[in-house]
């Protein structure tokens, strides 16, 4: 897709243990464009952080990348830039927020000075200046008193506000890709719906791309245009979210659609759960990863990989690999 601000192309992502080869990113394409939101699915383990570190390019030495694999950013393949190059695209075109501000943040440097240092580093403004932009972005995301929370640590502040900071942090140079990267697992529930709103609501003023990553179906089902479903290091499903969610087609996606509690369900109804383990990605099953513990596994799906493809009858492109996918009059 030619107007694509992002597009992944056959992303490996591997490293070397003593047991073998551990693929946690196994051929992973998928586009994003200016102003839209994608949603990335799926149960832990399943290579979704790996994938955004792999677009960051934030992993460790350790790590191999596959010989195809490429990421193009704004038409720039970030794979084939110098380490110097790369610091300069982070934080200023590319941000992210990590799941747990506790470890992401300095406990030793102010909020100000860390929203500050980035301002300086990459828009050139003076200290006064950068002061005066962490205060504005503290009280853009959502933080009382800003002009005092500027000179406060991390840890006088609670969860909520600490990823408040994480987020001012992302936008001080106006990204125009963020990567939120499960920006709600150690925070309440009541605090997770405020720092998801805060984030939507944020992406749409600034027109920014952003790819939000997490193993809640329904932390994306308002908050994404397309939702991409991984596992086992590969993506299964892909679609427009109101499509995916209506028109499920894979019985992996389906199964975690059911593991959601409803308020409608009645007192103490047992909440579905996914038979069975995620497969050894130093081994995986020959055929479709999801067979194991697939309740609609034929002999076919052991003994070949389905392909991700969509069969051409919804009005938009969905995608699966499912050779024996949940016809879209039983998903409806």
């Amino acid at each position: 897709m030619s107007n694509a601000l992002l597009q992944v192309e056959d992303q490996r992502t591997s490293f070397r243990t003593g047991r073998g080869l551990l693929r946690a990113v196994d051929g992973v394409s998928f586009t994003l464009e200016q102003g839209r939101t994608l949603g990335i699915v799926g149960e832990s383990g399943s290579g979704k952080s790996v994938l955004s570190r792999s677009i960051m390019g934030l992993l460790p030495p350790t790590a191999e990348i596959g010989q195809n694999s490429r990421v193009l950013f704004d038409g720039r393949d970030l794979t084939a830039l110098a380490e110097d190059e790369l610091r300069r695209i982070r934080g200023r075109e590319i941000a992210m927020v990590f799941q747990d501000p506790m470890t992401s943040l300095n406990p030793v440097l102010t909020c100000g000075k860390q929203i500050g240092e980035t301002v300086i580093r990459h828009l050139g403004l003076s200290r006064r200046e950068a002061r005066d932009r962490s205060v504005e972005l503290l009280s853009a995301v959502g933080i009382p008193q800003p002009d005092i929370r500027v000179d406060q640590y991390p840890h006088q502040l609670s969860g909520g506000m600490r990823q408040r900071v994480a987020i001012a942090i992302a936008l001080s140079c106006e990204p125009r890709l963020l990567i939120a990267d499960e920006p709600t697992t150690a925070l309440d529930v009541t605090v997770q719906a405020e720092i998801l709103d805060l984030l939507r609501r944020q992406q749409r003023e600034r027109n920014m791309a952003m790819i939000l990553i997490t193993h809640d179906m329904g932390v994306v089902a308002g908050r994404s245009d397309e939702v991409a479903v991984m596992y086992a290091g590969r993506i299964v499903e892909q679609a427009e979210t109101r499509d995916l969610f209506h028109h499920t087609r894979m019985p992996y996606t389906a199964a975690l659609l059911a593991s959601i509690p409803r308020v409608d369900d009645p007192p103490h109804r047992r909440i579905d759960a996914i038979g069975g383990r995620p497969p050894d990605l130093i081994n995986p099953p020959r055929g479709c990863r999801f067979a194991p513990r697939c309740s609609r596994v034929k002999a076919r799906c052991e003994a070949e990989a389905p392909p991700l493809s969509g069969d051409g009858t919804g009005d938009t492109p969905h995608d699966f690999a499912c050779w024996f996918p949940i016809e879209r009059e039983a998903a409806a």
